[in-house]
């Protein structure tokens, strides 16, 4: 774990000893001036040499001038240590985020996600920065001032350090507790942050209940776990620092009753006992670091641990070792004997499924839901990794085909659209980032909505909301099938595209899809089978597997599940 996160450092190591360097002349200046203070009270005042007091006086000036400037260094560029370790952890877990499968989303909150990304890594900064540097200083500091302190009186050196052990047992022994209260404090802040992205997002459901109530009374629920998780924190905290301070007042005043019986016996004098005392304040600040160092270090590497797990986390669907790009697709699907389960064989879904696509035909799924419609979609861009059975693209295993070369080549349009947040013209040219503004709007219009842009005052450049909030569902729908012209796939599968609108609407977005699936291999998810009359071939599609396929004249003449859900459906428009 350790040598991990050691491993950060590397691209900045120039800027690391830079840090180091001044932080040891910091550490050289507290070391050099109960030197000075001793020399200028046992000899140079004494005798009377000002020539002495005046050069000692300037050389001392310097020192602190230089002081001041090593101290501006370590607390800026210090820290931008630690900000660009921080930015590259946040990159390499946002990176691993996008490589993890479906699954790992669909068993992780969102706001546990963004907790990881965002307040476990902030805590990282201050360790990443102060961690080496206040153990460097420590470090440098308690074996600077035993050597000098020794020279002094060797006596009184021994019984100073000799609470050096004490310490380290006491902040030993409290390690294991600061550990825990702030890991359970992270998991708390993650819980808080999970029931706040939840409930923001879903406010408009929580006011068309009447919620918000409800909404206040669980978020103050896990608000208030997380408090006192936060507060048992800083009591192991408080009860951390207390410790070290009562230690520091026991050696200050060990110090000078001890140091008082030196100078009646002789032993010392008052300069040496004046050292003494000022060494006993250096010599507490590496204390107070190390115990500083000491929380920094439980709460980053509890933050870093938890970065650690996400890292660790292997995905399952990768790039196999001989894995190829796909050349000219003609868009030829075939399933055999696919098989498919979530959480490990719990749950089946499809058994031993068999069907043929032929390149350039739609293919429409219906039937019961719950019956693997959505989930086999799911499965030819890889989303999920199939249990048995082989899937292929232009007879190749989509296993042996480069994930990113297969799914720029399939284009998905599901009921439930996900804008992102910003302009229409953000969301259409996210389908081809290299795309040109013409080719933007060359896609608007195949999709029909050109002309509701350019009614909006700000056009393209229109701000749309969070996920599209101010658009109907129809425009957004339309936004989507615009995006999807602009990636121009040879493969496109329909997940209930149109499902959830009005029937006006429903006939405008068709003839888009239609247009959109004009050449290409076509899968087509409907719950209205008005829709997909016209398709080369329906699959009827149960739990047991495929109980019919062919022709929508075909099925109705058969009079079996299709028809009958077929006829259900036209009863019901017309009542």
């Amino acid at each position: 774990m350790l040598k991990r996160f050691i491993s950060y450092y590397k691209p900045h190591r120039r800027l690391f000893f830079i840090d180091m360097f001044f932080a040891l002349l910091i550490s050289a200046s507290d070391l050099i001036f109960p030197v000075f203070t001793r020399r200028m009270i046992n000899d140079i005042i004494p005798a009377g040499r000002m020539d002495l007091l005046l050069r000692w006086t300037i050389i001392m000036g310097f020192l602190f001038i230089l002081r001041y400037i090593s101290n501006y260094i370590v607390s800026y560029w210090g820290h931008v240590l630690g900000v660009r370790i921080e930015h590259d952890m946040r990159k390499d877990i946002f990176t691993h985020l996008q490589s993890l499968p479906f699954s790992y989303y669909d068993d992780n909150k969102t706001g546990h996600i963004m907790s990881r990304i965002v307040n476990d890594l902030r805590d990282i900064t201050e360790l990443a920065h102060h961690g080496p540097e206040d153990l460097f200083i420590s470090m440098v500091m308690l074996v600077g001032s035993f050597v000098v302190l020794i020279r002094i009186e060797w006596r009184l050196t021994l019984i100073l350090f000799a609470f050096i052990p004490l310490m380290i047992w006491f902040v030993i022994i409290k390690r294991n507790r600061m550990s825990n209260s702030f890991r359970e404090v992270r998991k708390k802040i993650a819980n808080v942050n999970a029931q706040l992205e939840n409930s923001i997002s879903g406010i408009r459901v929580a006011k068309s209940f009447t919620n918000e109530d409800y909404e206040i009374e669980k978020f103050n629920e896990g608000n208030l776990s997380f408090s006192n998780a936060r507060r048992e924190s800083y009591k192991v905290m408080a009860e951390f620092a207390s410790g070290i301070g009562i230690m520091s007042s026991v050696l200050n005043l060990l110090v000078i009753s001890l140091g008082g019986f030196f100078v009646h016996k002789k032993i010392i004098n008052l300069g040496d006992l004046f050292s003494f005392t000022l060494y006993v304040n250096f010599f507490m600040q590496p204390i107070r670091r190390l115990s500083e160092f000491a929380q920094q270090l439980q709460d980053g590497m509890t933050g870093f641990e938890r970065f650690v797990e996400i890292m660790n986390i292997q995905p399952d669907i990768v790039d196999s070792k001989n894995a190829v790009d796909l050349g000219n697709v003609r868009g030829e699907i075939v399933l055999k004997d696919v098989s498919f389960s979530y959480k490990n064989g719990k749950n089946t879904v499809l058994s031993n499924l068999n069907l043929t696509i032929e390149p350039g035909k739609t293919v429409a799924l219906v039937g019961p839901s719950g019956a693997g419609k959505t989930t086999l979609c799911h499965l030819i861009p890889r989303f999920y990794e199939i249990d048995e059975g082989q899937i292929l693209l232009d007879g190749t295993d989509i296993r042996d085909i480069k994930i990113r070369s297969l799914r720029k080549n399939i284009g998905l349009v599901q009921q439930d659209v996900f804008l992102f947040t910003g302009t229409i013209y953000d969301n259409i040219i996210y389908g081809n980032p290299d795309a040109s503004e013409d080719q933007v709007v060359e896609a608007a219009k195949n999709a029909s909505i050109h002309d509701f842009i350019m009614t909006l005052p700000e056009g393209y450049d229109t701000y749309i909301g969070e996920k599209g909030v101010k658009l109907s569902g129809g425009q957004k729908q339309r936004i989507s099938i615009a995006r999807l012209f602009l990636k121009n796939p040879p493969l496109l599968i329909l997940d209930e595209a149109t499902s959830a609108l009005d029937n006006e609407t429903e006939i405008m977005i068709q003839k888009s899809l239609e247009d959109l699936s004009t050449g290409r291999t076509t899968m087509v998810i409907a719950h209205r089978l008005s829709t997909i009359k016209n398709a080369d071939e329906i699959v009827v599609l149960t739990s047991e597997g495929i109980a019919e396929r062919g022709s929508h004249e075909r099925l109705l003449a058969d009079n079996k599940l299709y028809a009958r859900l077929y006829r259900s459906q036209f009863k019901d428009l017309v009542e």
